[in-house]
């Protein structure tokens, strides 16, 4: 493995750390400390640079299980003690620069990506450490360095203008609930009623599925109406460009329904002061397509037939960290190596199937399992067929919410999933 500065030491130091933290109240203060920074590099190389820190008031995270990971993600963030290296935060993502760097355009050129995260502001002096992942959920690039909460050049943010936001369901205090906050991008501010149908619709359509729909008290859902200059969204293969609030467009990465925005340092400007902890954007568009990155947002065109199941679909990318389930064979680079399991749930290689849903098989199931055409969407087994790739991954079920937009439910396996991890935001171990 090529070497990256400063990756062997820092590397000893997350192997030290401590496997226990303190509660909330003694580490953090009830603030958000805003950290930005860049992402860069090509298909071989990742770079990562802070580029600046900020702070607003109130913590909209999870205040339990603080030093543990549940999912490993593409990369994490650790929060340490200064003086004993005691682990007292940690929290995983993903990003768009890691999933660009699989593209043919990483081969030829190096590019830079804004990423933005939020921790709990620190009472005194801490260590920051982020990490970034490759394929083989390798260490390719980390960075450490120092937050002291008293830094004069940590940025005040102020509040959003408080009409500009507001709660469509609230089920209690934000120190307690998932406060998931939908944004509008390419709303005019004569279309916030529209938006806000828009929002109830895609409520309306995620606790509809389980276990969202017996545990739909756990979350709080907010709407944001940041106002575009102009309604709709870019389209470039269309050739159609338009100035909104995030200046989001489809064909990422050359991929013409991939819908996203690359300016996360604005998306997280426009939530100054508002309550979020997780982000769905909705376009004012009919043009089918959308996306999703775990711990990090999803976009979903709001007004195409599909709106329902994309939103669906995504928001089990960017809260639970599914993987999709479904394949072809015409993308650049494998994403999931034969030798490597991959960290999302819902996937397999069969490397440490072990810690998967091994214990949701059936007793002498085939592994692989040959396909009965019966009980699509709840006959567990062993599937050929997932993560993009058509042989050498694995997913649970026939068919399931992240492989088609007509599977009318998440499968045992994902719901599973989900169910953890709302455990995991809002329960203690």
């Amino acid at each position: 493995m090529k070497y990256v500065s400063g990756i062997f030491p820092a590397l000893m130091i997350l192997m030290t750390l401590s496997a226990h933290a303190d509660g909330f109240d003694e580490n953090f203060q009830d603030k958000t400390l805003r950290l930005d920074y860049s992402f860069s590099g090509d298909n071989r190389e990742q770079h990562i640079y802070l580029d600046e820190m900020e702070v607003s008031d109130g913590w909209y995270g999870r205040r339990v299980n603080l030093d543990s990971l549940l999912l490993q993600g593409n990369g994490q963030i650790t929060i340490t003690d200064t003086l004993d290296q005691k682990v007292l935060y940690r929290y995983s993502f993903s990003t768009l620069f890691q999933e660009w760097q699989s593209t043919e355009e990483a081969t030829k050129v190096q590019k830079s990506f804004e990423n933005v995260f939020l921790v709990p502001l620190p009472k005194d002096p801490v260590n920051v450490t982020i990490t970034l992942t490759d394929t083989h959920n390798q260490v390719k690039s980390i960075l450490t360095h120092r937050v002291d909460p008293s830094d004069i050049l940590i940025r005040p943010i102020g509040s959003s203008d408080s009409r500009l936001w507001k709660y469509l369901v609230k089920n209690g205090d934000s120190r307690e609930k998932i406060d998931v906050t939908f944004v509008a991008e390419g709303y005019q501010m004569s279309e916030m009623d529209v938006f806000e149908r828009d929002c109830r619709e895609a409520i309306d359509a995620i606790v509809s599925h389980e276990p969202f729909k017996s545990l739909k008290e756990r979350f709080n859902f907010v709407a944001v109406m940041s106002p575009s200059i102009e309604s709709g969204v870019s389209i470039p293969h269309k050739g159609i460009w338009k100035a909104t609030a995030l200046s989001s467009n489809y064909d990422t990465f050359y991929s013409e329904r991939y819908l996203t925005t690359l300016h996360l340092k604005r998306l997280h400007d426009v939530l100054a002061g508002v309550p979020y902890e997780h982000i769905v954007i909705l376009a004012n568009t009919d043009n089918y397509g959308g996306g999703g990155i775990y711990n990090s947002y999803l976009m979903s065109a709001a007004h195409n037939e599909k709106t329902r199941p994309v939103v669906v679909h995504e928001f089990g990318h960017s809260f639970a960290g599914l993987a999709d389930e479904y394949y072809y064979d015409d993308q650049y680079e494998t994403m999931y190596p034969a030798d490597t399991e991959p960290w999302e749930p819902n996937l397999t290689t069969l490397v440490d199937f072990d810690k998967k849903w091994k214990d949701m098989l059936p007793r002498k199931t085939k592994i692989p399992t040959v396909p009965s055409g019966k009980n699509l969407y709840t006959e567990i087994g062993v599937y050929e067929g997932g993560g993009y790739q058509s042989k050498g991954v694995y997913r649970p079920v026939q068919e399931c919410r992240m492989k088609i937009n007509e599977a009318p439910v998440f499968c045992p396996v994902c719901e599973r999933a989900i169910r953890r991890i709302i455990n995991y935001y809002t329960s203690e171990k």
